[in-house]
């Protein structure tokens, strides 16, 4: 089981734009049905993570993202950054109820649950106004290949920032992010894009847009719940595996504090 997990999580993939980063795959041929969307290229990326608390530098705390005001709940608890499982690119105290594998951009197609920002129509390539009328994102949930290096990996929208959520330009257009801060930083990413990539906040990266249909198996695909995403058998497997490991512990923890208590008497 090891093994085919590993294997998995080394399935990575960069195709469909020759101006991009090189990655060679073999899990995805294009077609002419799917869109290819252009590279963001040498985009300085910071780290953030679910329940992070406000800081001087960075003063929006993380409990709640744009789109869901009980984040931290529905994760499942906090993305702890300095304690992560050996296995599974998660925090280590619990398995998330949603992907890890998580990002914010500096755009909201909402002014609030009622409005959506005039210009979102034009100027998101998926628009679909059957999600307006529900109060919904149509962003929220959407797949991008980050590289960085030789290494690559997908995740999903599920925030804004950093520092704004208007910069549509950048977005979905060719302009270079306009926040100035943290050396212009322009795409925040989970503890797990962290350490899939190897990198560090602050350093660059290039990304993109996917279809769902285009992005492989890897540990990405893990916790996603989402209609036209499935959780593969291996994976099945291991979280089940993982589940019976904390519990396991959880009854030895609990065992040995009590052995420990019976002594004491």
């Amino acid at each position: 089981m090891r093994n085919v997990t590993a294997a998995l999580y080394l399935i990575t993939s960069g195709i469909l734009c020759a101006q991009g980063p090189v990655i060679r795959t073999p899990t995805y041929q294009p077609t002419a049905r799917v869109k290819i969307y252009p590279w963001k290229k040498h985009i300085t990326a910071t780290i953030f993570w679910i329940g992070e608390k406000p800081t001087p530098k960075n003063p929006t705390p993380n409990h709640a993202s744009s789109w869901d005001t009980n984040w931290q709940k529905n994760f499942g608890g906090y993305d702890n950054p300095n304690d992560r499982a050996a296995v599974g690119y998660r925090p280590a105290a619990f398995i998330p109820k949603l992907n890890p594998f998580y990002i914010a951009l500096p755009y909201n197609d909402r002014v609030n649950y009622k409005l959506v920002k005039p210009e979102a129509s034009r100027v998101i390539p998926w628009f679909h106004p059957s999600k307006v009328h529900k109060g919904k994102s149509c962003l929220k949930g959407r797949w991008v290949q980050i590289v960085y290096q030789n290494r690559s990996c997908y995740a999903q929208w599920e925030d804004c920032g950093p520092f704004n959520t208007v910069d549509y330009q950048y977005v979905f257009g060719d302009k270079r992010p306009i926040n100035p801060k943290n050396n212009g930083a322009g795409i925040d990413l989970s503890p797990s894009i962290r350490d899939y990539l190897r990198l560090k906040s602050g350093q660059k990266v290039h990304w993109r847009f996917v279809e769902a249909s285009q992005v492989p198996n890897g540990p990405w695909k893990a916790y996603t719940k989402n209609g036209n995403e499935s959780i593969t058998e291996e994976y099945q497997r291991e979280l089940s595996d993982l589940r019976r490991r904390l519990e396991r512990e959880k009854r030895e923890r609990l065992q040995r504090l009590d052995n420990a208590i019976q002594q004491k008497r």
